[in-house]
């Protein structure tokens, strides 16, 4: 599994969510199955999922709050109601791998940018962006902003 820093853009339309980061497993699904019950209200959605992470700053940061979304194409004047159109271009560091190795591939791109002297923009979202790949597998690809 390759680690690399990129540059990236994203655009996205979808809806927030917030709870304790130990519940995110349970909660963000359910908040994308609902999201994707409305994709059809979308304007312009492309077939990619993705979601954005406040990150937890430390041990007495319970509460947090994500966004699911649909990378859209292009920028939206107009977006359905309850949902947000969020832009963003940062640099990150960045993997991919099998979503039932999710906490693993986070945990060895942290090791990894540590290993390399990047310092993580905590007030950035954290994103992972889900691709696919039959017979019910799905690859991650997880984005965690650092300061360029």
């Amino acid at each position: 599994m390759p680690f690399m820093m990129v540059k990236k853009e994203f655009k996205l339309v979808g809806l927030k969510g917030s709870g304790e980061f130990v519940n995110y497993g349970h909660e963000v699904p359910l908040l994308a199955k609902n999201l994707l019950s409305r994709s059809n209200e979308i304007l312009d959605p492309t077939e990619t999922e993705i979601a954005l992470f406040e990150p937890k700053k430390d041990e007495e940061h319970r509460i947090g709050h994500y966004y699911v979304g649909l990378v859209v194409s292009e920028k939206l004047n107009e977006v359905p109601t309850g949902m947000e159109y969020i832009e963003t271009n940062k640099s990150y560091i960045t993997t991919s791998g099998n979503i039932s190795k999710l906490e693993e591939l986070h945990s060895n791109l942290l090791d990894w940018a540590e290993e390399q002297g990047y310092q993580r923009d905590l007030d950035s979202y954290i994103i992972e962006t889900y691709h696919p790949m039959g017979e019910g597998d799905e690859e991650v690809q997880i984005y965690i902003p650092i300061q360029a």
